[in-house]
């Protein structure tokens, strides 16, 4: 079994995060990224923090801006592996549910489909961008943009501009704690401060739940008016 694999084989995330601070480089920024951005689970917060906070070191053969350049690439990699899944697979077996009498029975037809597929494509940018900074949706927004056949270029810049914005605030995070702690409790300060972006992402999930809630009532009224 070759070094790379050994943490997937047997996921533990301090055994990992010791053995991702002893063999950090670019490459394993960018590969494990894509993982965490595809169907595969795994936390992105056990990658990029303890990057940038080797980039940190003196003497590091790796900078911030590298780890977060690289962390986006892989993020934008992994999402359209998602992304193409759900457009060859995904899209198919919609559609042929949706056509089936089973389908029908479930109040479900083609229009209806093409319908939510179009207003995906209108309305799925922002969302997009939202869902890269909210945990445990930053992996599954890229399966309803394939689905809807989401422009690709659209998508592309979408997902790297919201993957921009959460790995710098990972590399943030793991550069000030570059200047603040020892190594030896690297781990335990970004498990600690990993919980409090967790809940802040639930609560923009909240605030886009909300807003988008809001809009719906809101236009619903306004049809009922007239």
């Amino acid at each position: 079994m070759t070094d790379l694999m050994l943490p997937l084989a047997i996921f533990d995330a301090a055994q990992f995060f010791g053995w991702f601070v002893e063999n950090a480089n670019y490459l394993l920024v960018f590969v494990f990224m894509m993982i965490e951005s595809s169907f595969i689970p795994f936390p992105s917060e056990v990658v990029v923090p303890p990057a940038a906070y080797l980039a940190a070191q003196d003497g590091s053969n790796m900078n911030v801006v590298g780890v977060v350049l690289a962390a986006t690439a892989g993020a934008v990699a992994g999402a359209l592996v998602n992304y193409f899944l759900s457009l060859w697979i995904g899209r198919p077996l919609v559609y042929r549910f949706a056509d089936s009498r089973l389908g029908h029975a479930c109040l479900l037809d083609r229009a209806k489909v093409e319908h939510a597929e179009r207003y995906f494509d209108d309305h799925g940018a922002l969302s997009t961008f939202i869902g890269r900074l909210i945990p445990a949706v930053r992996q599954l927004i890229s399966i309803p943009a394939g689905l809807a056949r989401m422009n690709l270029g659209v998508f592309a810049i979408f997902t790297a501009m919201g993957a921009l914005v959460w790995n710098a605030v990972l590399a943030g995070l793991g550069t000030w704690l570059g200047h603040t702690v020892p190594l030896s409790s690297l781990f335990e300060q970004v498990e600690r401060y990993n919980s409090y972006l967790s809940w802040a992402g639930m609560g923009l999930l909240a605030i886009c739940v909300a807003v988008i809630l809001y809009n719906a009532f809101k236009k619903h009224d306004k049809t009922a008016s007239k």
